[in-house]
């Protein structure tokens, strides 16, 4: 058999690259696959990313897996913990013996009939085909962060660190640290860093909307004693996929009751010194931007032990020793640490060619969340926004197997998403968030439509519904 030869090439074995595996040997038992990862471990982002207290920021009953459920009482998970959950899925589930490590894709050529993929292993390189390949490498570049404009920051003498790439050495004890930015990563450092820490500040433009959500053993209720263990997933995965929905929902469509309530949430755990007004009234309506979920509460308790705070403002200038900001007010700081988002990239940044011609990914349009018009047999693998990314990522696969059957049981070889030559369609950002590395990334992204199949995320139910019952062939031409 060749050993460069497959069915399938899977790129990137993080959470979507393995759960994209499962599926597929599931449904497909007799057909060849792979999992090629650039880097040395599994685990994508949960490998990558190794700053303080980093964890899920969705809830892993519906962030998990859901052929290897997450039995634990706490839906929000470090880091290390997901990580060993994957670790422990691949090899219950015979996914570890297909994934080959520190493989990196230089490029994808469709020549016709099939992929050609040139592939760099260590010191030497080689070349794949597939008939298929899917694209499960998430939304961001893992080599370079979002660069923000930080006046004078070379000046800085002392430590500046991105989360991105943290630093094994970093002794936070007895430190002065500033955070800049207000998103996840800052919200889930605060309370990491203030444990050791002399000071910690959450330097923030605007600030973000944040709710407290129990974690824990505070969410392990008496039914837990008395149903089996597989029965509690279910509630607990069922509880998770209703009502954040609910929660999403409502907030779009009374986003002023919404905001008022989130606001009377936090002020309620403010210590008195801190007021709502203007550190915690964001200028957006909730949802949309992603909320901030802090795991009983652990930001707003490292506010109140007073070694943590958040000032709200813009950046004169760094010097030598600190922030200026244009308040006139100044931040002393060793530590600067630029949580300041990341940089937007599909396709794991992989040149894509069609018979040698580079396919443009920004002109195209989205077929049903899942693959890009005038590109021939190739899935991107991408998640929801306003729910857990897996749950996007296996909607998407669902439809990929529903698609690969059609072919197979039809005799066609290859499928192509096409818009109709007179057919006018209205253009709209393929996420649906106003966050700012949404926004500057937004000419550089495929776009979608409001009408099926040019379609990028629509809702979990209503995208569930499709990948069983929709038409997989609208939109498709095959050959």
């Amino acid at each position: 058999m060749d050993s460069s030869s497959f069915d399938f090439l899977i790129i990137g074995a993080g959470i979507s690259g393995i759960n994209a595996a499962y599926r597929l040997q599931t449904e497909f038992p007799d057909r060849r696959f792979a999992i090629i990862e650039a880097r040395n471990n599994i685990g994508g982002t949960w490998d990558l990313f190794r700053y303080p207290g980093i964890r899920s920021d969705s809830d892993l009953y519906t962030f998990g897996l859901t052929w290897y459920p997450w039995n634990q009482a706490n839906p929000i998970a470090e880091g290390g913990d997901i990580l060993r959950y994957l670790e422990d899925a691949t090899t219950n589930h015979n996914i570890r013996e297909h994934i080959r490590l520190n493989h990196r894709v230089k490029s994808a050529d469709w020549d016709g009939r099939q992929w050609s993929l040139e592939v760099q292993n260590q010191e030497t390189s080689e070349q794949l085909c597939s008939k298929f390949i899917i694209f499960a490498t998430g939304y961001y570049d893992y080599h370079t962060p979002l660069q923000a404009t930080i006046p004078g920051l070379e000046n800085f003498q002392g430590t500046v660190i991105h989360p991105q790439f943290w630093p094994e050495s970093f002794d936070a004890v007895g430190k002065k640290i500033v955070i800049i930015g207000s998103g996840a990563t800052a919200v889930t450092l605060v309370p990491s860093l203030a444990e050791d820490a002399e000071s910690v500040t959450m330097l923030q433009r605007s600030p973000t909307y944040l709710a407290s959500v129990p974690n824990g053993a505070k969410l392990d209720s008496g039914w837990a004693s008395l149903l089996p263990r597989a029965a509690m997933f279910r509630l607990r995965r069922l509880w998770f996929l209703i009502v954040p929905q609910l929660f999403y929902a409502f907030c779009r469509k009374f986003p002023n009751v919404m905001r008022s309530l989130l606001q009377k949430g936090v002020k309620a755990q403010l210590p008195p010194s801190m007021s709502v007004d203007p550190h915690f009234k964001p200028r957006y309506n909730p949802w949309e931007q992603r909320l901030c979920a802090c795991p009983d509460g652990d930001f707003f308790r490292a506010l109140s032990s007073t070694k943590a705070k958040v000032e709200t403002g813009v950046i004169d200038h760094v010097d030598a020793d600190g922030i200026q900001l244009a308040s006139g007010k100044r931040l002393e700081a060793d530590t600067i640490i630029t949580a300041t988002g990341l940089r937007m990239q599909l396709f794991g940044g992989i040149p894509i060619t069609i018979k040698g011609e580079k396919f443009d990914s920004a002109t195209k349009y989205s077929w049903n969340g899942l693959m890009l018009q005038d590109l021939p047999n190739a899935m991107m693998i991408l998640g929801f926004t306003n729910a857990s990314w897996t749950l996007g990522a296996d909607i998407a696969m669902r439809i990929v197997c529903r698609v690969v059957r059609l072919m197979y049981d039809s005799g066609h070889t290859s499928a192509v998403p096409v818009v109709a030559e007179k057919k006018q369609l209205e253009s709209n950002p393929i996420m649906n968030l106003s966050s700012t590395y949404i926004k500057r990334a937004a000419a550089e992204l495929p776009r979608a439509s409001a009408q099926r199949p040019w379609v990028a995320r629509t809702g979990y139910f209503s995208d569930l519904f499709f990948s069983r019952f929709g038409d997989i062939q609208k939109g498709l031409v095959f050959s």
